[in-house]
């Protein structure tokens, strides 16, 4: 029997079963298509999750040929334009990437770190007992002791696991594409045939005109009514813009077109047994931004929870604090990307009158700053681990990319992760007595669990933090370590070991 099985090789599966290998685990991933998708669904990450690709070392490899990773220059918040260029240490981080190369890159580590990648293997029946987990496939039967839907919002895994995805689907429809078109096209002009860049209303409906790399014009068309069956053409397409503009653009040559109606849905569980959810099979946003940050950050929780449950590490309790973690981020990222699908639909003279106010009121740096980490996801705060308390401000958060004095030379918290183990960060002058041991794991002879690394900082902000694989702080200060780091890793001394850095 297989340990752990994911259905979906979109972003967040791939994320998922890179993470799980770089734990340790074989993982498999099932897919019912049998070649990858090249259609560019999403153009890029926004969020937490930059950073902790970051803290993989995989951000210089996928920002490769993007044109930008960094702090955002600016954000749109429900046609609310957000500018943060001119404010220093902004959270909200961007890359730009497209999904089919985002796939492929995840794709390649995953497989490089052990995962199994099967195409054109469908599920079709689901059934769980208290050892592990069948599949019905399309190709034959399989079993593991866990299972993952990341297969998207019309979730398979979802439906059979009985898991209840209760929500509001939108009136509108929005058509989107891709069109090549001459660097020296109509568009390269900031207003042309009575447009603007960006999102234009009309009495029928918003058209959209953007560009995000060279070559490439992204345009979209909303309007009220439903999908029509089979695959959006051209023809569907320029006839959307008439009927929203009055007339034809000259949009150029169709590199890809594709028709969707916006969801606000919650899944009412991430887990059933054996079961869970991540990705889109657990949540859909009704507006953009949001989606693959909150995925791929669910990914990186449960990737090592399960990890150090199979491995033998800690109880198998550990797995009932993802849904407690990751669910309220997903209900708040559901509750702004509402308000913001809300300012964007707003009609009339009174929605304009709504989005000028609060581009002025967004204009001021506060609240500015407090939505650039809503978006970001630095303001989301773990719950500790049953029977402890969080006696110190950073305990719960993401760690922050200090400037270290190691014993290898100056380096950055972020370098910390790249292992994906657990992180014992001693800032004092003496070491920690009661987590100070560098004998080895007992379980894994070769290596230890928790990596210590002592250090100096200029400003520290604890004298000791213990981190979790996913990038979060699971204990700030000294008293109360030892316990924290068995609650949270299983661990005790012996299952600490010193760090070359």
């Amino acid at each position: 029997m297989d340990d752990v099985m994911i259905v979906g090789a979109g972003p967040v599966g791939l994320m998922l079963a890179g993470e799980l290998a770089l734990a340790g685990l074989r993982p498999i991933v099932l897919d019912k298509r049998p070649e990858p998708s090249e259609l560019p669904k999403a153009n890029g990450l926004a969020g937490q999750i930059v950073e902790l690709l970051g803290h993989r070392g995989l951000l210089g490899v996928l920002a490769e040929g993007s044109g930008f990773a960094g702090p955002a220059p600016g954000f749109p918040f429900g046609q609310v334009p957000l500018r943060f260029a001119g404010h220093d240490d902004m959270p909200l981080r961007l890359l730009l990437i497209q999904q089919p190369r985002l796939e492929r890159l995840l794709t390649e580590r995953a497989v490089r770190l052990g995962a199994e990648i099967r195409r054109g293997h469908e599920v079709l029946g689901l059934a769980q007992d208290e050892e592990g987990v069948t599949l019905e496939l399309s190709t034959g039967r399989a079993r593991a002791r866990y299972v993952v839907g990341c297969d998207g919002g019309h979730s398979t895994v979802r439906a059979l696991a009985g898991i209840g995805f209760p929500g509001t689907t939108d009136d509108e429809v929005l058509r989107l594409g891709h069109f090549a078109r001459d660097e020296q096209g109509p568009f390269q002009a900031p207003r042309v045939e009575g447009l603007e860049p960006g999102w234009n209303r009309t009495p029928a409906g918003r058209l959209l005109l953007t560009s995000l790399r060279p070559g490439v014009l992204i345009a979209g068309v909303r309007e009220r009514g439903t999908l029509p069956g089979g695959p959006v053409t051209p023809d569907d397409f320029r006839a959307a813009v008439r009927r929203v503009f009055g007339r034809d653009l000259p949009l150029g040559e169709p590199i890809w077109l594709s028709g969707t109606v916006a969801q606000a849905r919650l899944a009412e569980r991430y887990r059933a047994g054996r079961v869970f959810l991540a990705g889109d099979a657990a949540h859909l946003f009704p507006a953009g931004g949001s989606a693959l940050n909150v995925g791929l950050t669910e990914a990186a929780n449960l990737a090592w929870k399960l990890a150090a449950v199979l491995l033998g590490r800690v109880p198998a309790g550990l797995l009932d604090t993802y849904e407690q973690e990751r669910r309220p981020v997903a209900a708040r990222a559901l509750a702004q990307t509402r308000a913001q699908a809300a300012l964007e639909r707003a009609p009339g003279e009174d929605g304009d009158a709504l989005r000028a106010l609060l581009a002025e009121l967004f204009a001021d740096e506060q609240p500015l700053r407090r939505l650039a980490a809503l978006l970001h996801g630095s303001d989301t705060r773990y719950p500790p681990a049953p029977g402890l308390e969080h006696p110190h401000p950073l305990a719960g958060r993401f760690l922050p990319d200090l400037p270290l004095d190691t014993a290898a030379g100056e380096q950055r918290t972020a370098g910390l992760l790249r292992a994906g183990r657990p992180v014992l960060l001693d800032l004092r002058d003496d070491p920690v007595p009661a987590l100070s041991g560098d004998g080895p794991d007992p379980v894994l002879p070769e290596g230890g669990w928790i990596d210590v690394v002592r250090a100096r900082c200029a400003e520290p902000p604890a004298d000791v933090l213990l981190v979790r694989p996913d990038g979060y702080v699971a204990w700030a200060g000294t008293g109360g370590l030892a316990e924290a780091a068995r609650a949270w890793f299983g661990a005790g001394p012996s299952a600490v070991r010193a760090s070359p850095a």
